[in-house]
């Protein structure tokens, strides 16, 4: 059993933006170009009880933002005390646990990045949630986060990356880390990156503003919809 707060190991070193600006002045202009001009591949951190066989069943993932769609966004949540439920969050994720859906967390987090709390906050807030959903009878499969932004305060992770929405990065990873059925799979996101996320990933981006909808219902219509197209293609 995989320890649910450890990191995922990257494939990649973290280059800060710094570094990235002032390349070594020995190198050649054709060689000092090339390497200017490569977007750096940095995982996302994951949370997750353990990793499952990918030869396994195939099964479809149902990928939601964080703040703004489990949680209300208030900026850069990272207590307990901070956390406020979206109306019928837990609901939604047993909906999805009972459809058979793996429930994928997938969220910026560039509080890490800018110095306002660390990633052991992060973890913490996300071990208190999944705690409060269990005791609701629902579970998250997995949380990815990604540390990083562009102008953080932090050097190591003031980085260009994948893995910050609009990126695919945190989606990517999932893949890699359970059998995902990426075809029957959706996200959803409060915001434009989340849909932008989606469509790189190639799956269905669901708009979610919980001021004029409700959570469950999203998830429901989402849930029928798929029944509806494997009636469809079995007909």
């Amino acid at each position: 059993m995989r320890d649910p707060l450890a990191p995922a190991k990257g494939a990649c070193e973290a280059v800060p933006l710094s570094r990235q600006r002032s390349p070594t002045p020995t190198l050649s202009p054709i060689v000092r170009d090339a390497r200017a001009n490569i977007k750096q591949m940095i995982e996302p951190k994951s949370q997750r009880d353990e990793v499952h066989d990918r030869a396994g069943p195939l099964r479809p993932a149902a990928f939601l933002d964080r703040d703004g769609v489990l949680n209300i966004d208030r900026g850069y949540a990272h207590r307990p005390e901070q956390l406020e439920w979206i109306e019928g969050a837990a609901e939604a994720v047993r909906l999805l646990n009972e459809a058979g859906y793996y429930v994928l967390v997938v969220t910026n987090q560039s509080g890490v990045a800018r110095g306002l709390y660390d990633e052991t906050d992060v973890k913490s807030l996300h071990a208190h949630m999944q705690e409060i959903l269990s005791a609701r009878g629902a579970h998250i499969d997995a949380f990815y986060y990604c540390p990083h932004h562009p102008d953080g305060s932090i050097e190591s992770l003031a980085v260009q990356c994948r893995c910050r929405k609009p990126g695919p990065g945190m989606l990517e990873q999932a893949a890699r880390e359970w059998p995902i059925d990426i075809g029957a799979s959706f996200l959803i996101g409060d915001r434009d990156h989340d849909m932008a996320a989606a469509a790189a990933f190639n799956i269905r981006g669901i708009k979610f503003n919980s001021q004029t909808a409700s959570l469950v219902d999203v998830v429901r219509r989402a849930l029928a919809e798929h029944l509806n197209f494997q009636d469809r293609h079995r007909s």
